[in-house]
């Protein structure tokens, strides 16, 4: 069956400079990484190569200061990139909004020297970054986490273990949070931990569902020595940090999650107007536009809600209520989208022949990283009604 030409996304872009940018990133995601996605995500193969074509590209430090190396591109701009590149492959769109997240405590809380030294590197060097947070006995309750670190002179010992790290064992560093205090999210602080480290390793690969193509890992930290100036942050700040540039990067796992479902719904139109039963293609019939026509009202919302919010961080409101919203409803439309699209091409929908199995797969995970979506309910609610009384 041919291969229908997809039209490109409708998108309000504030300046021309971000329409040629979204026109580059779509460009690449069709020639470079749509076309191989499919049989490097079954080897499981990461595809490091384009990571390195994206830090060429200037596309893996776009929403950072352009004095080291950043694009200087407002999030509505950046995620709208995120979602181009998530549609050609999840694991290049994940990866990248994840590198973003492990540069965000440098570059919001580091030093000017410290920014100096490390961010050029990070934000356009080839530099590849991992966010330690989650341990194996603390994802959720990210404040009860173990991972230690002792100060020794003029260094800091790091010693515990990170689960559930995307890029685990082949990033370049690692921003890991550690307790340096007492129990709880005060006694945390945030380090930047180079990739080749002594005493830094990493367990095999997770085997997943989906996104194989992706390493997701434990990491160990075995007396792991780091000198004070790659503490970021004060002593106790962490946690903060944290929870900071969570509230972003659940904007990028959105717009990752419409992304995956604007792959699925253009799969789903091509299949539909091609395929032929009862002298009609299959999308003559009713029911089945009604479907396409619900799975695309649902991703429109979706992209107009995390715009939204990424217009509120860009004006620099608060906007952790919307990012939440934003990652919960995306990523539930990934589901139902991907779900209604493997439905739409029915039998083959179930087959590796077509990439909605894929899709499925995939859009499941986004319901769960940085923040189950029951977590997100948490924080909408805690907006609305305050915090638990307990």
């Amino acid at each position: 069956m041919s291969d229908r030409e997809t039209q490109p996304v409708e998108r309000q872009l504030p300046t021309d400079e971000a329409r040629d940018l979204l026109a580059l990133v779509r460009d690449i995601a069709q020639r470079e990484i749509a076309p191989k996605a499919a049989e490097e995500e079954d080897a499981g193969r990461f595809p490091r190569e384009v990571f390195t074509l994206l830090s060429e590209a200037g596309l893996l430090g776009l929403p950072y200061d352009p004095e080291h190396g950043g694009g200087e591109q407002p999030y509505e701009v950046y995620l709208q990139v995120l979602e181009e590149l998530a549609a050609g492959r999840l694991t290049v769109g994940l990866g990248v909004s994840v590198h973003t997240l492990a540069s965000y405590a440098l570059a919001t809380h580091g030093t000017k020297q410290q920014q100096v030294e490390h961010l050029p590197a990070m934000l356009g060097g080839g530099l590849l970054g991992a966010y330690c947070l989650s341990e194996p006995s603390s994802g959720s309750d990210a404040a009860s986490l173990r991972t230690r670190a002792v100060r020794d002179g003029d260094d800091w010992v790091l010693s515990g273990t990170k689960a559930w790290i995307t890029h685990g064992g082949i990033a370049d560093f690692y921003t890991v949070m550690a307790r340096t205090g007492a129990d709880g999210p005060r006694g945390i602080t945030a380090f930047l931990v180079p990739g080749d480290a002594e005493g830094l390793s990493a367990a095999p690969p997770e085997k997943k569902m989906g996104l194989k193509g992706s390493p997701t890992a434990q990491v160990h930290l075995d007396g792991v020595r780091v000198p004070d100036e790659r503490r970021i942050g004060e002593e106790g700040q962490g946690f903060g940090i944290a929870l900071s540039a969570l509230d972003s990067g659940r904007l990028g796992i959105a717009a990752c999650a419409i992304g995956v479902a604007q792959a699925a719904l253009d799969q789903a139109v091509t299949y539909a107007t091609e395929r032929r039963q009862f002298g009609h293609p299959i999308a003559d019939f009713q029911g089945l536009r009604f479907l396409l026509a619900d799975m695309a009202t649902q991703i429109e919302a979706g992209r107009a809600l995390y715009l939204a919010a990424a217009r509120l961080k860009d004006a620099g409101r608060p906007f952790a209520k919307q990012a939440a919203m934003a990652k919960l409803h995306c990523t539930d439309t990934a589901m139902r989208v991907t779900v209604d699209a493997v439905q739409v091409l029915g039998g083959y929908g179930y087959t590796a022949d077509f990439p909605a199995e894929r899709y499925m797969r995939e859009a499941k995970v986004l319901q769960i990283v940085e923040g189950t979506n029951q977590i997100q309910r948490m924080v909408i609610a805690r907006h609305l009604a305050g915090p638990e009384s307990r």
